[in-house]
């Protein structure tokens, strides 16, 4: 397996995080990088730093002047008083609230959905490198086959003008705008990630040259309980093109496989020119904040299953938390994956 990754993955560094009104250590910390790119070096796969390919790539998924805001917000740290290690707000823009303000802690407010996501000083580094990996493995796979993108911090509950969920620019997305342009479409993202993968779903939700596909907890009392609902199935032109596989708390491996396997199978009946995978792995049994009990078996079924669609495949990390599996499911998926291609 190709995979690209580069150490600045590890320079946004989020200490804490508010959960039910208790400031606990932030699960989406920096040494997940560490591990699972310590894990994929042991198992012999080659390990590559991305090229780099700028900010068109990002810019054609993510809305201009929320991408400069992320690339400037910690340069005008000095215009909040009293700010300390990580920029965060309180106020965060409604539906009903329309205005773009010009002060940063507005804009704050305005493109985050939570305080889940703080901009820290080596935030920016983190994420847009984050971004190349996905493009280059993007790239990589229409070259060769597959490819996987070691991206942290994960990306698919960033929309195009909102981070949010541990998420800043949406690398599953931007990998499937990249194959898009590349191959004329269309192309196809399966989400397997215990979460849904709403801002992947709201990025292309009217549109018909992506097809999203979500196998996930059912978010009905499960984050990010606004989206990922079966009967949202795409609008517009996108009229048919998403489709949500909630599973009930605690499914484990044989509704789970299930899902993938009908996910599958609606990617494709589109003949898509390139899948992107949204490869998370917090459906696992052992995750600290997952809500299904997916096995290591569970998880190279999943990857055969995959691999055996024949399709050119970037594999992009999104969540996975830490615990002893995180490093024993990756290396047990890409191994299932290769073994089966």
């Amino acid at each position: 397996m190709r995979i690209f990754h580069t150490p600045d993955s590890a320079r946004h560094d989020p200490e804490r995080y508010w959960r039910r009104g208790t400031p606990i250590p932030h699960p989406e910390q920096a040494s997940r990088y560490a591990i699972l790119q310590e894990a994929a070096q042991a198992a012999g796969h080659g390990l590559a730093a991305p090229g780099d390919h700028g900010l068109d790539p990002i810019r054609a998924v993510h809305d201009a002047d929320y991408v400069t805001f992320l690339a400037e917000a910690w340069t005008r740290r000095a215009e909040i008083p009293g700010l300390a290690d990580e920029i965060l707000t309180g106020a965060f823009a409604r539906p009903q609230m329309h205005r773009k303000p010009a002060g940063l802690l507005g804009r704050v407010g305005l493109y985050m959905a939570d305080t889940s996501t703080p901009i820290r000083a080596g935030t920016w580094p983190a994420v847009y490198g984050s971004a190349q990996c996905a493009v280059t493995a993007a790239d990589a796979a229409l070259e060769t086959g597959h490819a996987y993108a070691l991206c942290r911090p994960p990306g698919h509950h960033a929309y195009a003008d909102s981070a949010g969920g541990f998420c800043f620019l949406n690398n599953s997305a931007i990998a499937a705008a990249r194959m898009l342009a590349a191959t004329g479409g269309p192309v196809a993202i399966l989400d397997i990630d215990v979460h849904h993968g709403n801002g992947t779903q709201g990025i292309f939700y009217a549109r018909r040259d992506v097809l999203t596909v979500s196998v996930h907890a059912d978010p009905s009392d499960y984050f990010p309980f606004y989206a990922g609902y079966a009967d949202e199935t795409g609008a517009d032109a996108g009229a048919g093109f998403n489709r949500n596989l909630p599973l009930p708390p605690g499914s484990g491996d044989g509704p789970w496989l299930e899902a993938v396997e009908a996910g599958l199978a609606a990617v494709a009946a589109q003949e898509p020119r390139g899948l992107v995978v949204a490869l998370g792995l917090d459906a696992s049994e052992d995750d600290p904040i997952g809500a299904l009990r997916v096995t290591r078996a569970g998880f190279a079924g999943a990857a055969e299953r995959i691999a055996r669609a024949g399709l050119p495949t970037a594999l992009v990390q999104e969540g996975g938390y830490l615990c002893a599996a995180l490093p024993e499911n990756l290396t047990a998926f890409l191994a299932a994956f290769d073994a089966a291609r």
